[in-house]
């Protein structure tokens, strides 16, 4: 039992533990291309077995199976095999084969050199020819590569150990949930962060294809997709991974990639991810160049698709080599060519072309091409005037690996009313920081798309841009110019800073305060001249009036009642799902639900809610539900996987068995709730060691001052470092050897007997601590297996929400203090006058001329 989480952990620290010094970049298409190849054996092995009738056996025996077959009959077998996927893999190279021979003793590089080699003529009489063709060429995978190590036995060395990392993975019945795929798109993602400049060749950052795919899936009907510049196939996927399990199977995919090792990569891709091959049709060839793809019943036309989506390469230079005219039909539309040293437009018009009449398009562009002149604002203004831009969303800084610019997705259609106006988001502040890289959040990617959806106006977040406004910014389309950011400080007011008071003006745009407890806000302010006020109370006093205030608790018990309610109704669903659940379907119902909840309640920040259920899934029920739905709710609390741990560095380093974990229940938690005596006494243990530690702190910083009664007694038997410098703690064996030469009536026996005695107790209660732990955690891991269902009930609630009531009932709080912060802000502000700040000054200048005059200039 593996969750995906754990293969993508398993699979990330293997391949780091493997490349060594080798490029992530190019490691990657070893890795991915041999785990691929293990695909295609399984995926044959598993075809073989059900369509020759092979009862239930071990894999050794399904492999001896096939081979007694392959001898029997021959063509035919392997024709058979080839009919059903559209190609096989011959008994003798399966990678199982390659297994053989590495446990035998008797592995070669050259068997999967062969076994590559063959696979590619296999398929060359097969109508899936395309699909195949050059997936493990020798461009991709050269076994002979000297990165891979300097002679034959290192090469030989690493590709074995890159074999093993796979070996015991069955890749179809991963394939069936979507586990394998999920796993190859993670490792993709991972091999971008590694190769930095390079990963742009490949690899689309995960939230911003999530924002352009809910966009395109959410809006259109999509039953074919194309993407000029494919690169792993990850924007192709996640449109997919968003729409109906019936809409895709009638989904065709189209996608054209330049780089040679990126369009295989693209075809493994799809392919492990479950597309069929005839749904799929993959090219290797320059998008700019020669138009592709073209209508085969109509050869000058281009093929028109539901959905264009695309993260071309960033103002590509030189693009034009095929020296292309504006005649072509792609950039007609554009009434110019793009410039040759930007290729941005260019792709744009491509994708474009391709779009059809009811379909949406996305791309991601940096800001250049929303305010750059010449034949780039000729374009601009074309698309503008034909009214196909439909929305401009401004993304964060550095959310890619290959660049730190700030770039924006570009919602294109051509069905537009010709009263509709430009949708402008600006979503740029919208991020967390994770390590170097900025990253969206669920909640960032939930509130974009629902404004899109909606096309609601949001102060500082979105605008709707009408033709004559765009025309009045003379076709220039930078975001700041049609959503101001939102100023966050308050304006300075010269009168309260004279006077003294906060303006009135500032306590009336407190709209929360005022709609929730005008009557607190009225009686905790005094005027003290027109149009200013005092407050009468401290903020701290009005907090605690205003959160025991009937309305704040009143809407406090409403939310608690529903959040309680929509719990409850997903928590028997999530103990109850099954390996035929949607478990994406029902993850993306959690939170949706949960928006329609928040969004009926005032004051609440909607989306602060949404992620807390998203953290949730991420934390939690993604690991979670995956198990349960193999193993049942109960069997899953019941069940418990071993603890491993690293042991040793270097040639030493292994891993080694350190006890066990609960397998969706942490021990931690089973401790914390069913063993609560237990815990309390070791916690009043620690904090008594804790004291110990402390006193013992207290004797050496008083034994370090000069003159002390501490110094004299305890200086000799502080620990010294190399330097002779006197360290942080006393020396046990200075401490027995003073106590054996001191009187024992003097003042300096006893100093030295309490630190003894300190120590003493210090070490007994550690040593009673560390054996009272070990009983307790051995006595949980038992507890595992013995748990009730009411005990699983109450740790997995627990463990899924414990908090998520609190926690969004506290968002009500969060508004209310957010404006008494304000005002805590604005007192503070004003609170000196400036004639009160005068009379500072001269109180000082004044104190400054007294003690000149005291001063005695010997």
């Amino acid at each position: 039992m593996i969750t995906s989480e754990e293969i993508k952990r398993r699979l990330w620290e293997g391949a780091n533990e493997l490349r060594g010094s080798m490029d992530a970049s190019r490691y990657k298409d070893y890795m991915l291309g041999l785990m691929f190849y293990k695909f295609l054996s399984d995926k044959t092995l598993e075809t073989f077995r059900i369509t020759a009738g092979v009862e239930k056996v071990t894999e050794k025996e399904l492999v001896e199976e096939y081979i007694k077959a392959k001898k029997e009959y021959g063509e035919a077998l392997e024709k058979m095999i080839q009919d059903v996927l559209g190609y096989y893999v011959s008994p003798e190279y399966l990678y199982q084969i390659w297994l053989k021979d590495i446990n035998d003793g008797n592995f070669e590089v050259q068997k999967v050199a062969d076994s590559l080699n063959n696979f590619e003529r296999s398929i060359v009489s097969s109508g899936e020819v395309n699909d195949f063709k050059g997936l493990f060429s020798s461009s991709t995978l050269d076994l002979t590569d000297t990165a891979l190590g300097s002679n034959l036995h290192e090469r030989s060395n690493n590709i074995k150990a890159l074999i093993l990392l796979f070996s015991d993975l069955n890749m179809v019945a991963l394939q069936k949930g979507d586990i394998l795929g999920d796993a190859y798109e993670y490792l993709i993602g991972q091999f971008a962060m590694e190769s930095g400049k390079k990963a742009g060749e490949f690899y689309t950052p995960h939230r911003v294809s999530e924002v352009m795919a809910q966009i395109v899936a959410k809006t259109t009907e999509i039953k074919s997709i194309y993407d000029p510049t494919v690169g792993s196939g990850s924007l192709l996927l996640t449109v997919k991974k968003h729409l109906s399990k019936d809409r895709q199977k009638d989904l065709s995919y189209y996608g054209q990639e330049k780089n040679t090792a990126t369009y295989n990569l693209t075809r493994m891709n799809l392919l492990l991810h479950g597309v069929r091959p005839e749904k799929m049709t993959i090219k290797n060839g320059d998008t700019l160049g020669n138009d592709w793809p073209e209508d085969p019943e109509n050869p000058n036309e281009g093929v028109q698709f539901d959905a264009v989506v695309m993260n071309p390469p960033y103002s590509a230079q030189n693009w034009n080599k095929a020296g292309l005219k504006v005649s072509d039909p792609r950039f007609e539309i554009g009434g110019t060519l793009p410039p040759d040293s930007k290729g941005d437009y260019a792709f744009l018009l491509h994708g474009l072309y391709h779009l059809g009449t009811k379909g949406t398009m996305g791309i991601v562009l940096p800001h250049g091409v929303l305010f750059r002149g010449s034949s780039e604002g000729e374009i601009r203004k074309k698309l503008i005037d034909k009214n196909q831009i439909d929305a401009v969303i401004g993304l964060p800084s550095n959310l890619f690996t290959n660049t730190g610019i700030p770039v924006a997705i570009i919602i294109l259609k051509k069905n537009r009313n010709i009263s509709d106006p430009v949708l402008m988001i600006d979503a740029s502040n919208n991020f967390i920081k994770v390590g170097k890289q900025n990253v969206l959040q669920e909640r960032d990617i939930a509130q974009i798309v629902d404004v899109y959806i909606s096309k609601d106006e949001i102060a500082g977040f979105s605008h709707l841009a009408c033709l004559k406004e765009i025309i009045q910014n003379e076709y220039n389309m930078n975001i700041p110019r049609y959503v101001q950011s939102l100023e966050e400080d308050i304006a300075h007011d010269v009168d309260a800073h004279l006077f003294g008071g906060i303006p009135a003006e500032n306590i009336n745009e407190l709209k929360i305060l005022h709609e929730l407890v005008p009557e607190v806000l009225e009686q905790s302010i005094e005027e003290i001249r027109p149009g200013y006020v005092r407050l009468k109370n401290s903020i701290k006093e009005m907090t605690d009036t205003v959160l025991k205030h009937e309305s704040i608790l009143s809407l406090s018990k409403e939310l608690k009642v529903e959040i309680t309610e929509y719990i409850s109704k997903f928590w028997n669903e999530l103990k109850g799902v099954t390996i035929e659940s949607n478990l994406v379907k029902l993850e993306d119902r959690m939170l949706n639900e949960i928006k329609q909840i928040l969004s009926r309640f005032d004051h609440i920040d909607v989306y602060t809610g949404y992620q807390i259920i998203a953290e949730i899934w991420k934390n939690s029920l993604i690991h979670d539900t995956e198990l349960i739905a193999i193993e049942g709710f109960y069997n899953v609390g019941r069940m418990r996987i071993p603890s491993i741990v690293t042991k040793g560095t270097g040639k030493s380093k292994r891993e080694e068995q350190d006890g066990w974990n609960g397998s969706i229940i942490p021990n931690a938690l089973i401790a914390q709730l069913l063993y609560r005596e237990e815990q309390e006494e070791l916690d009043n243990k620690r904090n008594k060691i804790q004291e110990l530690e402390m006193e013992l702190t207290d004797l050496v910083e008083a034994a370090k001052v000069e003159d002390s009664e501490e110094n004299d007694a305890l200086v000799e038997v502080i620990k010294k470092n190399k330097d002779d410098e006197l360290s942080d703690s006393f020396d046990k064996s200075a401490l027995k050897s003073e106590l054996k030469i001191t009187k024992k009536e003097s003042d300096k026996y006893k100093l030295l007997k309490k630190v003894d005695r300190l120590i003493a107790d210090s070490g007994s209660l550690s040593k009673e601590l560390k054996n009272e732990e070990k009983e307790l955690g051995d006595a949980v891991q038992e507890r595992i297996l013995k748990l009730t269902d009411d005990e699983i009930d109450k740790l997995v609630y627990h463990k899924w929400f414990g908090k998520t009531v609190n926690d969004i009932v506290d968002l009500i709080h969060v508004s209310v203090k957010s404006e008494l912060n304000i005002l805590q802000k604005l007192e503070d502000r004003y609170s000196d006058t400036l004639d009160e700040i005068d009379e500072q000054i001269e109180s000082l200048l004044l104190d400054f001329e007294t003690l000149k005059d005291d001063l005695v200039v010997g």
